[in-house]
């Protein structure tokens, strides 16, 4: 299908500039990006695209459109690279919402454009050592010191870690037996005071993963982004919006591995016929491609509705998420199977694939904890 109900001729547009951007300038890196290197260089392309925060407004560096453009843009960005993808949609729909939506206007006026073009990177600081799907019990603290606050603590897993020009960070400010009720964000920009160290990883090489250590930090109030104590409402909203992006990387995972292996076994032959021609290889195709369409249309449906600003999101982001998830690690271990020893060779794009697919079903909430969310939704509207 060349259309989707939930999207109209201008995401058209949008996915046109991603794919051609993918396929000129993504492609090419993928290798490289998977071997380590942060694709600085490529975000801020994005940017100037505005592929990298379609939402936000055109004044604070955005394309003046909707969420589902940047969703469009993140899939097409996952079929070259899901790293790439990982590090842009925390940058677009974490990073640059939080801040248009929560953050001072001082803290706007000196980050967001640059956040939207992809000039400086900022990271989303809410994993620690102790807690990574119980975020409530984050250990992080940020105290009150003669007019200032001082943030302390350990960050782990960390996308753009290394390489942030600032972290977005959730740190307590009130007693841990309020949990939720006692959580802050501020921004923090990196100082002497923030050590990283590299956090080695299975897959979505080159994200910059890290584990940050906050020493002393000193921020104003200027940089309380949502209200005091209230900052895990602001989390929970980014989560959100996250999920509904690793349902678009999923999905774009799996539209890349059905490629693959749709155009390898055309090509390649055994017992004197093409693989194609053989009906349990067909079956295995046809099987991905009807779940993709599926999942495809649950991902832009969750982004309609955060356009709509419908109550369904939620709901729907957590679909888009534990339902692309499983079919990207599902596609992809299909397409090495139907590709054989080539799939699984470095030469072929879906060994990198692979490996990358698995981190959908851990990051931004693991499909356990996702389910825990699905089911509460149901209690309340069953």
């Amino acid at each position: 299908m060349s259309s989707y109900p939930q999207l109209s001729e201008e995401h058209a547009l949008v996915r046109k500039t991603a794919r051609e951007f993918a396929e000129r300038r993504v492609a090419p890196a993928a290798r490289k990006i998977d071997e380590g290197e942060y694709p600085r260089e490529l975000l801020r392309e994005m940017g100037e695209l505005g592929l990298l925060a379609p939402h936000i407004p055109q004044e604070y560096g955005g394309a003046g459109l909707d969420f589902r453009s940047l969703v469009v843009s993140i899939e097409e960005i996952a079929k070259a690279s899901p790293a790439l993808a990982t590090i842009a949609e925390v940058q677009g729909s974490m990073i640059a919402w939080n801040l248009y939506h929560y953050a001072t206007e001082q803290i706007r006026e000196r980050w967001l454009e640059d956040v939207a073009k992809g000039r400086r990177i900022v990271a989303f600081a809410l994993s620690e050592p102790c807690c990574g799907s119980d975020a409530t019990a984050i250990q992080t603290r940020a105290e009150r010191r003669g007019g200032e606050w001082v943030v302390n603590g350990v960050k782990l897993w960390i996308t753009s870690g290394l390489y942030a020009d600032a972290y977005l960070v959730a740190a307590r400010t009130g007693p841990p037996e309020l949990r939720h009720k006692s959580i802050s964000l501020f921004l923090v920009e990196r100082s002497s005071c923030i050590e990283t160290s590299p956090v080695k990883v299975m897959g979505v090489h080159g994200t910059g993963t890290a584990e940050v250590k906050l020493n002393d930090c000193r921020v104003g109030d200027e940089a309380l982004v949502g209200k005091l104590n209230e900052g895990f409402q602001v989390v929970l909203d980014d989560l959100n919006n996250g999920r509904t992006c690793v349902g678009a990387i999923g999905l774009g995972i799996a539209e890349a591995a059905f490629a693959e292996a749709y155009a390898y076994t055309k090509r390649r032959t055994a017992f004197g016929r093409p693989l194609a021609d053989f009906q349990v290889v067909q079956h295995y195709l046809a099987n991905i491609y009807a779940q993709t369409e599926a999942v495809r249309h649950v991902v832009y449906t969750a982004a309609w509705y955060r356009d709509l600003k419908d109550p369904a999101f939620p709901m729907y982001a957590q679909l888009a998420k534990v339902l692309a998830s499983r079919l990207a690690v599902d596609a992809t271990r299909t397409a090495m199977q139907v590709m054989g020893g080539f799939g699984y060779s470095t030469d072929s794009r879906v060994e990198m694939l692979y490996r990358d697919a698995k981190a959908t079903e851990i990051y931004e909430g693991a499909n356990e904890v996702i389910l825990n969310t699905v089911y509460k939704f149901l209690e309340k509207y069953t």
